[in-house]
């Protein structure tokens, strides 16, 4: 008896989370997808068995998401999860071939990802008064590890105290899939986290003693809270757009890249599984030397 589509996203994501050990954020992306994709399919096609589904019908529906005006990295998004979803389904032995091997994925512009001006960190760093409390403590503490380490958001809220090493001057994180990587950081930081531990000891009763930061009610951190701390500091030094955490990661391989890291060591530090992610770093150093050019050029 042929499973529901329900029971076939549900194994799919079920795979994803415990053998792929995808981030909870990811998995719900790719079950969002997957519902909009077969409620469509029920619609227009009265739910079609999972072997009877055609590209015609993908394409159907792809046609529907570009008439309602989302854009192509939203689209080509939900092609990838489709294409993984299928592929998945090809392994089970449920159908023999993936209605997405002729699906073509729109074209769309490279968008270089911002990030803070070398300047403007210099003032983050050096200039910004944080307040003479905890969360005032926990906030610098958090801009100084997403800037020097490069760390994602969610690395950086799960860090716990034993995965910093005060021996080597390093911080083992642990990212995307279960994958293990060490992070060198300079002795000033390494120092800035050992006043950190000791003053949480102190300040704080029942503070958390597993994971490295807290809040001041000795918890935790949460994504909410990361997010606003940022980007209240990041406000107050910078006019870019966006004033995320993952800016900082952004900000951390493009300064890297600027003044001549090897990307392989970059990909490496930011736990990229393939050097074509970490590549469009490579777009913001040549930018930077395109405006040198153009200022110090006589024939610019």
């Amino acid at each position: 008896m042929e499973q529901s589509a329900d029971q076939n996203i549900q194994a799919f994501l079920d795979y994803l989370k415990f053998q792929k050990r995808y981030s909870r954020h990811t998995v719900i992306s790719y079950h969002t997808d997957l519902e909009s994709f077969f409620a469509f399919l029920k619609k227009l096609y009265d739910a079609p068995a999972l072997s009877d589904i055609k590209a015609g019908m993908v394409r159907s529906w792809l046609a529907s998401l570009k008439a309602d005006e989302n854009s192509s990295r939203t689209i080509n998004r939900k092609i990838s999860s489709l294409k993984t979803f299928f592929k998945y389904q090809l392994r089970q032995g449920l159908i023999t071939v993936s209605p997405m091997t002729t699906v073509v994925s729109p074209k769309q512009n490279k968008r270089l990802p911002e990030f803070v001006d070398k300047r403007d960190t210099e003032v983050l760093f050096t200039q910004m008064e944080f307040p003479n409390d905890w969360t005032g403590l926990t906030d610098q503490l958090i801009l100084q590890l997403l800037y020097s380490t490069g760390m994602r958001q969610a690395e950086l809220i799960s860090l716990k105290e034993t995965q910093v090493d005060f021996a080597k001057d390093s911080i083992k994180v642990l990212g995307k899939g279960g994958k293990e990587r060490i992070i060198p950081v300079s002795r000033e930081l390494m120092n800035n986290i050992r006043l950190y531990i000791e003053q949480k000891s102190k300040q704080i009763a029942d503070a958390n003693k597993v994971h490295l930061l807290v809040r001041s009610n000795g918890q935790p951190l949460y994504p909410k809270y990361v997010y606003n701390s940022v980007k209240k500091y990041l406000s107050q030094v910078t006019t870019i757009e966006k004033r995320s955490p993952h800016i900082l990661r952004h900000t951390f391989a493009t300064h890297l890249t600027n003044n001549g890291a090897d990307l392989n060591a970059v990909k490496e530090l930011l736990g990229h599984s393939s050097l074509a992610a970490t590549q469009v770093y490579t777009h913001n150093t040549i930018e930077k030397l395109k405006d040198i050019h153009r200022k110090a050029h006589p024939k610019a």
